[in-house]
């Protein structure tokens, strides 16, 4: 999102040659001579561009962008002083909400989703009545608009972004605004607009445009529709563009910091409603980078996004056409990678049972050994050691003390009860050790062929209740294999390094209050 720069001599078209000069202004930052061999296009041409040198408090007055600095102060100041000086009428407030969201959509429909990023086709009718609000928003012309968005959107948190969110928040409000730019922004095509009919003329008469549909025409209609020029001129004009300009800075700076990533997080725009509130609709900004063609901002009904709406109201009037929207399966494959990411991150927080990679084997013989001087027993080939949990199972300590030096593999899975996977994660904490061979379990037998596809999908061992490998097994003969690690046959069992804590809870104050004993 933009806000004009005046000084760069990009907003005025006098003559043609003015224009087809204006039209390549800006759009090349560096000449590729093949002396410098680099794939990545930024750092290509950040290694052969020098930028200007850093601000000092002795080159900050020189440096100031001064018509900015003025549209950016004296605006807020002539908002104040007709707060305080000026009785609005109810007729001057609405008129003033009125049209806040047209010189809006003037930026967000016109501007950004239909000329910035072509995201639908707009009639003539609707082009003329975007361009004319767009500005009242006064925001710069939609070329120098345009053009200044795509390269954020090419060169997105890089130094070839005009409004790089890496430079903190406040630079990408409204910093860049008020200082000179230390480099040029990266190259950017404006081709296709330079042929439109429209934005040339809104780029040749820009300066009466803004002048006029800044406020020139919001206070003609306060005054001439119910006496109230000087409201008009203070609340449709100058309040009502004070919140149009924040609402738009709001984009660059707050949908960078806000939020969250549902679909990319390779750069910093997010997703939040409230900045959705502000910004009329442009505020789930992650997935707009992420499909920047699609004329939606927001993909789910119930979110925020009147821009759309109005894009949608368009259409069903015929004054827009070719509605663009990304693929919804690719919508959901950048919704899922990102969902896959989160549980990888916390998959990095989870204690993990050792792997049987990682395990002594021990021959039946040897287990039995082992069990006189330590309480184990067997399930799914593993060998478990269970001193630490006989007195916390909730089945009590008698069903643990008939299965020692035992096979319990039959009766964990459904002999006894068929536990859940709460109660086999908390298992999988005390493998000490692995059977030679894996151990032919006869009850498992039946269902090795499933156990075969778990371990090829990357189970550990024996997973799953019995109930669930009834329903999607075949009968097999096959042996269930945990191999454990060779180079520790026979070595003494492992130790249970972290055995779970089980601690005593009494609730106070009502239900949901727990304080640990």
């Amino acid at each position: 999102m933009r806000h004009p720069d005046y000084s760069q001599g990009d907003v005025v078209e006098s003559s043609d040659s003015d224009r087809e000069a204006s039209d390549s202004e800006g759009e090349t930052t560096a000449v590729d001579d093949g002396t410098y061999q680099d794939d990545n296009f930024v750092r290509k041409v950040l290694a052969k561009e020098r930028p200007l040198p850093p601000i000092t408090l002795k080159t900050l007055p020189q440096n100031i962008n001064v018509i900015s600095t003025l549209a950016l102060t004296v605006v807020p100041a002539l908002a104040i002083y007709g707060a305080f000086t000026t009785q609005i009428k109810w007729q001057t407030a609405l008129w003033s909400v009125i049209y806040y969201f047209y010189t809006g959509l003037g930026i967000t429909a016109g501007y950004h989703r239909l000329w910035a990023h072509r995201s639908y086709t707009a009639s003539l009718p609707l082009q003329y009545f975007l361009a004319l609000g767009g500005s009242g928003a006064v925001e710069g012309s939609i070329k120098w608009w345009s053009r200044g968005h795509r390269a954020h959107h090419r060169y997105t948190d890089t130094d070839l972004d005009p409004y790089s969110a890496q430079k903190g928040f406040w630079w990408s409000h409204i910093g860049w605004m008020v200082v000179k730019p230390r480099r040029t922004p990266g190259v950017a095509d404006v081709s296709d607009l330079s042929v439109n009919e429209v934005v040339k003329w809104q780029h040749r008469w820009y300066v009466y445009l803004i002048v006029g549909m800044g406020f020139v025409f919001p206070t003609l209609v306060a005054g001439l529709g119910w006496g109230d020029y000087r409201g008009g001129f203070f609340f449709a004009g100058a309040a009502r563009l004070l919140f149009v300009h924040h609402s738009t800075f709001c984009v660059n700076s707050l949908a960078h910091w806000l939020g969250e990533t549902p679909f990319d997080d390779k750069h910093s725009p997010r997703d939040h409603w409230i900045t959705a509130l502000v910004t009329v609709g442009e505020g789930y900004h992650n997935f707009h980078h992420e499909f920047p063609q699609d004329f939606r901002n927001a993909i789910q009904t119930f979110q925020y996004d009147p821009t759309k709406w109005f894009i949608i109201v368009m259409h069903w009037l015929g004054l827009a056409s070719q509605l663009k929207t990304f693929p919804d399966n690719e919508i959901r494959r950048g919704q899922y990678a990102m969902k896959l990411k989160a549980v990888a991150r916390e998959a990095d927080e989870i204690r993990w049972p050792k792997s049987s990679n990682h395990l002594p084997v021990l021959t039946w013989d040897e287990f039995q050994e082992a069990c006189k001087t330590r309480q184990l027993m067997v399930i799914s080939g593993y060998i478990h050691d269970v001193s630490t949990f006989i007195d916390e199972h909730p089945g009590g300590r008698a069903l643990i003390k008939t299965r020692l030096g035992r096979d319990a593999t039959n009766a964990f899975y459904g002999g006894y009860y068929d536990h859940s996977n709460g109660a086999n994660n908390v298992l999988a904490q005390y493998r000490v050790g692995v059977i030679e061979g894996g151990y032919e379990v006869e009850h498992l037998k039946r269902f090795s062929k499933l156990i075969e596809d778990l371990k090829e999908s990357g189970a550990d061992g024996v997973a799953g209740k019995s109930a669930d490998l009834h329903g999607g097994a075949k009968s097999s003969t096959r042996t269930t294999v945990i191999k454990g690690d060779p180079q520790l046959k026979s070595a003494p069992l492992a130790d249970v390094a972290q055995p779970p804590t089980f601690k005593n809870v009494r609730l106070t104050g009502g239900l949901g209050h727990a304080i640990y004993a």
